[in-house]
């Protein structure tokens, strides 16, 4: 890979969007076969590529190299299938989710690329409880800037309303951030634990708390 190449920034785009009720089979079908995506990783544009399903939800992650692309842009080919979101003058087809947590951020192509085989890349959901969404936040970004622990260096949750995303790879890889954290101070409780994490949790209704795995309809990689 030549310098200017590495020089490029990552962005990583996490975006919602929901199938029309009638709509879903077709709207499945049409993302899995899709393959612009694959031609995108092929001309460089994109490192990684996903996306996951939950009920009539979808989940779009990926990896922009240099220019920034929305969903609209990544998945053009699902907009019959989905139901428009109000809140904008222009309604919308996809809703962007809100990057809350990551141990660790792209600093450029060469750092993020993956140095060893990934087996399987997945989607997760759960819920917050809605008056607990601003001390999850503030528990995750304090953690997250004071890198007062390491976790998986692809792992990364984002918010919409009270639902969050989590994308991960496994194995996982865990290593120290190269880029500096943004704050100073030391706030993470020592224990983990002590941040009472099951206490922002809204459980499912068969009783479960945290995050469920949910599926992907596809998982491309590529970069040389």
């Amino acid at each position: 890979m030549n310098a200017s190449a590495n020089e490029k920034p990552i962005h990583r785009v996490i975006a919602r969007a929901q199938l029309k009720p009638g709509s879903v089979e077709e709207g499945i079908r049409a993302a899995m076969e899709d393959v612009s995506g694959r031609r995108r990783i092929e001309s460089g544009q994109l490192m990684t590529f996903g996306c996951f399903r939950w009920e009539r939800n979808l989940f779009l992650y990926a990896e922009c190299v240099g220019k920034k692309l929305d969903a609209e842009e990544l998945l053009p080919i699902m907009s019959p299938y989905l139901e428009l979101w109000p809140g904008h003058e222009q309604k919308r087809l996809w809703i962007p989710m809100i990057d809350v947590f990551h141990f660790n951020e792209p600093a450029c192509p060469d750092h993020w690329k993956r140095k060893t085989e990934v087996e399987r890349r997945a989607g997760r959901v759960a819920h917050l409880k809605p008056e607990m969404a601003a001390s999850y936040i503030y528990y995750h970004y304090q953690l997250q800037e004071e890198r007062a622990f390491h976790g998986p260096k692809y792992e990364i949750i984002a918010m919409h309303e009270n639902l969050l995303f989590g994308y991960q790879e496994f194995p996982a890889i865990v290593e120290a951030p190269v880029l500096p954290g943004r704050l100073d101070t030391h706030g993470t409780p020592e224990e983990w634990k002590d941040s009472r994490m099951d206490l922002h949790f809204q459980p499912w209704p068969d009783g479960h708390l945290y995050f469920k795995q949910v599926e992907t309809l596809f998982a491309y990689y590529g970069f040389e």
